[in-house]
Protein backbone atom coordinates (compact mmCIF):
# COMPACT_ATOMS: atom_id res chain seq x y z
CA UNK A 1 0.00 0.00 0.00
CA UNK A 2 2.19 2.82 -1.20
CA UNK A 3 1.34 6.42 -0.52
CA UNK A 4 1.61 9.03 -3.21
CA UNK A 5 3.11 12.42 -2.41
CA UNK A 6 6.34 14.36 -2.54
CA UNK A 7 9.52 12.65 -3.69
CA UNK A 8 11.27 10.75 -0.96
CA UNK A 9 14.53 11.92 0.54
CA UNK A 10 16.39 11.10 3.72
CA UNK A 11 14.75 14.17 5.28
CA UNK A 12 11.19 12.86 4.90
CA UNK A 13 11.99 9.16 5.22
CA UNK A 14 10.11 7.62 8.17
CA UNK A 15 9.85 4.21 9.80
CA UNK A 16 6.62 3.74 7.85
CA UNK A 17 7.41 4.85 4.29
CA UNK A 18 10.88 3.29 4.45
CA UNK A 19 9.08 -0.01 3.77
CA UNK A 20 8.17 1.33 0.32
CA UNK A 21 11.77 1.47 -0.90
CA UNK A 22 14.38 -1.12 -1.82
CA UNK A 23 18.12 -1.46 -1.21
CA UNK A 24 19.17 0.50 -4.33
CA UNK A 25 16.85 3.34 -3.25
CA UNK A 26 18.68 3.64 0.07
CA UNK A 27 22.03 4.12 -1.67
CA UNK A 28 20.45 6.61 -4.11
CA UNK A 29 18.86 8.68 -1.33
CA UNK A 30 22.07 8.67 0.68
CA UNK A 31 24.09 9.83 -2.33
CA UNK A 32 21.65 12.70 -2.82
CA UNK A 33 21.91 13.66 0.85
CA UNK A 34 25.72 13.72 0.76
CA UNK A 35 25.42 17.12 -0.92
CA UNK A 36 23.21 18.38 1.94
CA UNK A 37 24.86 20.20 4.84
CA UNK A 38 22.57 18.63 7.46
CA UNK A 39 23.59 15.03 6.74
CA UNK A 40 26.27 15.08 9.42
CA UNK A 41 23.92 16.44 12.09
CA UNK A 42 21.14 13.93 11.33
CA UNK A 43 23.16 10.96 10.20
CA UNK A 44 22.36 8.84 13.27
CA UNK A 45 18.62 9.49 12.86
CA UNK A 46 18.70 8.53 9.18
CA UNK A 47 20.53 5.29 9.96
CA UNK A 48 18.03 4.38 12.68
CA UNK A 49 15.13 4.88 10.25
CA UNK A 50 16.82 2.73 7.60
CA UNK A 51 17.59 0.01 10.15
CA UNK A 52 13.89 -0.28 11.02
CA UNK A 53 13.32 -1.92 7.61
CA UNK A 54 16.81 -3.05 6.52
CA UNK A 55 19.74 -4.90 7.99
CA UNK A 56 22.99 -2.96 7.58
CA UNK A 57 26.35 -4.69 7.71
CA UNK A 58 29.57 -2.80 7.18
CA UNK A 59 31.86 -4.59 4.73
CA UNK A 60 35.24 -4.58 6.42
CA UNK A 61 37.05 -6.71 3.82
CA UNK A 62 36.58 -5.16 0.40
CA UNK A 63 37.41 -8.15 -1.80
CA UNK A 64 35.37 -9.60 -4.70
CA UNK A 65 34.98 -13.00 -3.04
CA UNK A 66 33.65 -11.36 0.14
CA UNK A 67 31.23 -9.17 -1.84
CA UNK A 68 29.91 -12.27 -3.65
CA UNK A 69 29.15 -13.95 -0.32
CA UNK A 70 27.06 -10.96 0.75
CA UNK A 71 25.24 -10.94 -2.59
CA UNK A 72 24.57 -14.68 -2.28
CA UNK A 73 22.71 -13.91 0.95
CA UNK A 74 20.47 -11.46 -0.90
CA UNK A 75 22.33 -8.31 0.14
CA UNK A 76 23.12 -5.37 -2.09
CA UNK A 77 26.54 -3.87 -1.53
CA UNK A 78 27.15 -0.16 -2.05
CA UNK A 79 29.34 2.71 -0.97
CA UNK A 80 28.27 5.54 1.34
CA UNK A 81 30.09 8.56 2.72
CA UNK A 82 29.63 9.13 6.44
CA UNK A 83 30.45 12.12 8.61
CA UNK A 84 33.81 13.81 8.21
CA UNK A 85 34.19 12.32 4.75
CA UNK A 86 34.65 8.70 5.86
CA UNK A 87 33.69 6.28 3.05
CA UNK A 88 32.49 2.77 3.86
CA UNK A 89 30.69 -0.05 2.11
CA UNK A 90 27.33 -1.31 3.34
CA UNK A 91 25.67 -4.64 2.69
CA UNK A 92 21.92 -3.91 2.77
CA UNK A 93 19.04 -6.35 2.89
CA UNK A 94 15.32 -5.65 3.30
CA UNK A 95 13.94 -7.32 6.42
CA UNK A 96 11.52 -10.11 5.46
CA UNK A 97 7.96 -10.28 6.75
CA UNK A 98 7.49 -14.01 7.23
CA UNK A 99 6.02 -14.43 10.72
CA UNK A 100 3.21 -12.66 12.52
CA UNK A 101 5.82 -11.29 14.92
CA UNK A 102 7.39 -9.45 11.95
CA UNK A 103 4.23 -7.35 11.56
CA UNK A 104 4.49 -3.88 13.08
CA UNK A 105 2.44 -0.70 13.26
CA UNK A 106 4.84 0.81 10.70
CA UNK A 107 4.90 -1.95 8.06
CA UNK A 108 1.32 -3.28 8.25
CA UNK A 109 0.14 -0.62 5.76
CA UNK A 110 2.74 -1.81 3.26
CA UNK A 111 1.59 -5.45 3.27
CA UNK A 112 -0.94 -6.73 0.76
CA UNK A 113 -3.91 -8.88 1.77
CA UNK A 114 -2.41 -11.80 -0.14
CA UNK A 115 0.89 -11.40 1.71
CA UNK A 116 -0.95 -11.22 5.05
CA UNK A 117 -2.76 -14.49 4.31
CA UNK A 118 0.59 -16.12 3.49
CA UNK A 119 2.06 -14.91 6.79
CA UNK A 120 -0.95 -16.15 8.77
CA UNK A 121 -0.93 -19.52 7.02
CA UNK A 122 2.77 -19.98 7.69
CA UNK A 123 2.54 -19.21 11.39
CA UNK A 124 -0.48 -20.80 13.00
CA UNK A 125 -3.26 -23.34 12.65
CA UNK A 126 -5.45 -22.49 15.61
CA UNK A 127 -7.53 -19.75 14.01
CA UNK A 128 -7.83 -15.98 14.41
CA UNK A 129 -8.45 -16.13 18.15
CA UNK A 130 -5.14 -17.94 18.68
CA UNK A 131 -3.24 -14.80 17.66
CA UNK A 132 -1.99 -12.55 20.49
CA UNK A 133 -4.19 -9.51 21.00
CA UNK A 134 -1.27 -7.20 20.16
CA UNK A 135 -0.88 -8.87 16.75
CA UNK A 136 -4.63 -8.71 16.11
CA UNK A 137 -4.61 -4.97 16.86
CA UNK A 138 -1.77 -4.37 14.40
CA UNK A 139 -3.51 -6.35 11.65
CA UNK A 140 -6.86 -4.65 12.27
CA UNK A 141 -5.22 -1.23 11.90
CA UNK A 142 -4.59 -1.98 8.23
CA UNK A 143 -7.16 -4.61 7.27
CA UNK A 144 -10.84 -5.41 7.50
CA UNK A 145 -10.99 -8.85 9.10
CA UNK A 146 -13.97 -11.16 9.56
CA UNK A 147 -14.21 -14.86 10.36
CA UNK A 148 -16.74 -17.65 10.23
CA UNK A 149 -16.63 -21.29 11.33
CA UNK A 150 -18.98 -23.69 9.56
CA UNK A 151 -19.22 -27.37 8.63
CA UNK A 152 -16.85 -27.77 5.68
CA UNK A 153 -19.64 -28.96 3.40
CA UNK A 154 -21.60 -25.73 4.03
CA UNK A 155 -18.73 -23.24 3.92
CA UNK A 156 -18.92 -22.48 0.19
CA UNK A 157 -22.65 -22.86 -0.37
CA UNK A 158 -23.98 -20.63 -3.19
CA UNK A 159 -25.00 -17.20 -1.97
CA UNK A 160 -23.28 -17.69 1.39
CA UNK A 161 -20.82 -15.50 3.24
CA UNK A 162 -17.77 -17.09 1.61
CA UNK A 163 -19.00 -16.35 -1.89
CA UNK A 164 -19.99 -12.78 -0.97
CA UNK A 165 -16.64 -11.99 0.65
CA UNK A 166 -14.62 -13.32 -2.29
CA UNK A 167 -16.78 -11.31 -4.70
CA UNK A 168 -16.11 -8.22 -2.57
CA UNK A 169 -12.34 -8.61 -2.98
CA UNK A 170 -11.43 -10.35 0.29
CA UNK A 171 -8.54 -12.82 0.46
CA UNK A 172 -9.39 -16.00 2.38
CA UNK A 173 -7.46 -18.36 4.62
CA UNK A 174 -9.19 -21.67 5.36
CA UNK A 175 -8.23 -23.54 8.53
CA UNK A 176 -9.49 -27.11 8.82
CA UNK A 177 -10.92 -28.21 12.15
CA UNK A 178 -12.03 -31.77 11.55
CA UNK A 179 -15.29 -31.69 9.62
CA UNK A 180 -15.54 -27.92 10.28
CA UNK A 181 -13.55 -25.10 8.70
CA UNK A 182 -12.71 -21.62 9.93
CA UNK A 183 -12.43 -19.01 7.20
CA UNK A 184 -10.50 -15.78 7.83
CA UNK A 185 -11.33 -12.99 5.38
CA UNK A 186 -8.89 -10.09 4.91
CA UNK A 187 -9.12 -6.93 2.83
CA UNK A 188 -6.88 -3.88 2.84
CA UNK A 189 -8.42 -0.77 4.36
CA UNK A 190 -8.36 2.35 2.17
CA UNK A 191 -5.62 4.66 3.39
CA UNK A 192 -8.19 7.42 3.96
CA UNK A 193 -9.94 5.27 6.58
CA UNK A 194 -6.77 4.43 8.51
CA UNK A 195 -6.74 6.36 11.75
CA UNK A 196 -3.62 7.30 13.64
CA UNK A 197 -3.76 7.11 17.42
CA UNK A 198 -2.43 10.11 19.34
CA UNK A 199 -1.42 9.20 22.86
CA UNK A 200 -2.25 11.97 25.37
CA UNK A 201 0.45 13.71 27.35
CA UNK A 202 0.44 13.37 31.17
CA UNK A 203 -1.07 16.84 31.66
CA UNK A 204 -3.81 16.02 29.13
CA UNK A 205 -4.58 12.78 30.97
CA UNK A 206 -4.92 14.65 34.27
CA UNK A 207 -7.25 17.19 32.68
CA UNK A 208 -9.36 14.40 31.18
CA UNK A 209 -9.66 12.68 34.57
CA UNK A 210 -10.97 15.94 36.10
CA UNK A 211 -13.57 16.22 33.34
CA UNK A 212 -14.69 12.62 33.92
CA UNK A 213 -15.08 13.26 37.65
CA UNK A 214 -17.25 16.30 36.95
CA UNK A 215 -19.38 14.33 34.52
CA UNK A 216 -19.96 11.62 37.13
CA UNK A 217 -21.07 14.26 39.64
CA UNK A 218 -23.50 15.75 37.13
CA UNK A 219 -24.98 12.34 36.40
CA UNK A 220 -26.18 12.05 40.01
CA UNK A 221 -28.42 15.09 39.48
CA UNK A 222 -29.69 13.92 36.10
CA UNK A 223 -33.40 12.99 35.88
CA UNK A 224 -33.91 9.26 36.03
CA UNK A 225 -35.58 9.08 32.63
CA UNK A 226 -32.62 10.73 30.86
CA UNK A 227 -29.89 8.41 32.23
CA UNK A 228 -28.55 5.79 29.86
CA UNK A 229 -28.78 2.33 31.41
CA UNK A 230 -27.73 -1.11 30.31
CA UNK A 231 -31.32 -2.27 30.66
CA UNK A 232 -32.45 0.22 28.00
CA UNK A 233 -29.71 -0.92 25.65
CA UNK A 234 -30.85 -4.51 26.06
CA UNK A 235 -34.44 -3.56 25.20
CA UNK A 236 -33.27 -1.99 21.92
CA UNK A 237 -31.44 -5.14 20.81
CA UNK A 238 -33.04 -6.70 17.75
CA UNK A 239 -32.15 -10.33 17.24
CA UNK A 240 -33.60 -10.23 13.72
CA UNK A 241 -30.71 -7.96 12.65
CA UNK A 242 -28.12 -10.68 13.21
CA UNK A 243 -26.54 -11.90 9.99
CA UNK A 244 -24.24 -14.77 9.23
CA UNK A 245 -21.40 -12.28 8.83
CA UNK A 246 -21.78 -10.71 12.26
CA UNK A 247 -22.46 -13.98 14.07
CA UNK A 248 -19.56 -15.96 15.42
CA UNK A 249 -19.69 -18.81 17.91
CA UNK A 250 -16.79 -19.91 20.07
CA UNK A 251 -16.95 -23.65 20.55
CA UNK A 252 -15.65 -25.03 23.81
CA UNK A 253 -16.01 -28.60 22.58
CA UNK A 254 -14.90 -30.51 19.52
CA UNK A 255 -16.91 -29.38 16.46
CA UNK A 256 -17.39 -33.02 15.41
CA UNK A 257 -19.06 -33.79 18.74
CA UNK A 258 -21.43 -30.85 18.23
CA UNK A 259 -22.34 -32.20 14.78
CA UNK A 260 -23.08 -35.64 16.30
CA UNK A 261 -25.26 -33.99 18.94
CA UNK A 262 -27.16 -32.14 16.23
CA UNK A 263 -27.81 -35.44 14.42
CA UNK A 264 -29.13 -37.02 17.64
CA UNK A 265 -31.53 -34.12 18.12
CA UNK A 266 -32.78 -34.60 14.56
CA UNK A 267 -33.39 -38.30 15.19
CA UNK A 268 -35.43 -37.53 18.31
CA UNK A 269 -37.60 -35.09 16.37
CA UNK A 270 -38.55 -37.88 13.93
CA UNK A 271 -40.51 -39.71 16.61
Amino acid sequence: MKRQGQALSLKNLTKSNVWDIQENDVFRLWAQAERDADLRDNERHYIDVIKSAFTIEEVNIDKPEVIKKYEARGCQVGQVRLDEGTTVKWALKKKPIQRVTDLTWENIHHVSAQKLIEVLERNFGGGWESLPQSVQDIILSGFDISTTTLPTARLKKPGGLYEKKVADGFEVLEISKGSWTEAIFAKEKPMASVSHTKFPMPDEMAEEENVLVNLDDDDEDMPEETKNTDEEDDDDFDEDKLTEESYRTTFDTNPEELEMQADEVGEEEDF
